[in-house]
């Protein structure tokens, strides 16, 4: 007998579908068979278990991967296992496996000396092994994979640490370098070298005051911004007035009541008061 309502024929179909696992979802729906038109490319789900950088770094893995002694290498189960990898990667990427194929050649070569008889060699002569240049090539690279994975531990600059910057704000007042002893006395040498040359030999007996002079330089930088060094000497006054204010000068250097600058090293000395006047 045929349904009364139609709502109940697909009520009573559900609960098969529902027994059955989907494959997948498409647009929301459940997939319960793949499409018989589906196309997989071949290398779709193509999987690289292992990653080498080269043939010496492929036999590395199969002699370590078999406890093979590295001195006395098996040539028989080293070159089978290498030829099986090749033949996997030649399928893939031909490009690849050249460089791959002219280390089988090399295995293979090495495999078939290894048959031949041994020729006669002289008495205390020892027979050359045709694995010692193979095996020379191994150990030196084991040697620099080893050395590269210690210095890939390393901190390195933008992946383990970074470089702390900071701003510093440049101050608008110049800052001049300080004037040493030696440059003020080479300048005092000058300045009394050309008094010897303009002065008159006269012996007189003058009493000179160190805060006079003071007194002087004050009220001769009084109003000036900078004043040459040699400005404030008067060489037709004579030494003893030179030595006298060249004393005064460091008096007031000494109670910070002056400056002594120079734009660079070098340069013209200059004085100027330290403070600003009333």
């Amino acid at each position: 007998m045929a349904p009364s309502d139609p709502g109940q024929a697909v009520s009573g179909a559900l609960p098969a579908a529902r027994d059955r696992v989907a494959l997948a979802r498409l647009y929301g729906e459940p997939l319960f068979a793949l499409p018989t038109d589906l196309y997989i490319p071949p290398d779709a789900l193509e999987v690289f278990l292992e990653a080498f950088e080269g043939p010496l770094d492929l036999l590395l893995y199969l002699i370590r991967k078999q406890n093979f002694n590295i001195l006395d290498i098996p040539m028989a189960g080293l070159t089978r296992q290498y030829l099986v990898y090749i033949d996997e990667v030649r399928s893939s990427n031909l490009e690849l496996a050249a460089e791959y194929l002219l280390m089988a050649a090399m295995l293979i070569e090495i495999k078939s000396r290894m048959l031949l008889p041994p020729k006669k060699l002289a008495e205390g002569e020892e027979a050359a092994d045709p694995r010692a240049e193979l095996v020379r090539r191994l150990l030196e690279y084991e040697q620099m994979k080893f050395a590269a994975l210690q210095l890939g531990q390393l901190p390195q600059h933008g992946r383990d640490f970074f470089s702390a910057q900071g701003v510093i704000e440049q101050g608008l007042e110049p800052r001049y370098p300080e004037v040493q002893v030696s440059e003020l006395q080479q300048a005092w040498r000058d300045i009394f070298k050309r008094a010897t040359l303009v002065q008159h030999h006269r012996i007189t007996r003058e009493e000179l005051s160190v805060r006079e002079y003071m007194g002087q330089l004050l009220k001769a930088l009084h109003g000036r911004r900078f004043a040459p060094f040699e400005s404030l000497f008067d060489p037709s006054q004579g030494s003893t007035v030179l030595v006298v204010t060249f004393i005064a000068l460091l008096e007031l250097a000494k109670e910070t009541l002056i400056e002594i600058t120079q734009a660079e090293a070098f340069a013209p000395i200059y004085v100027r008061l330290a403070y600003t006047p009333v």
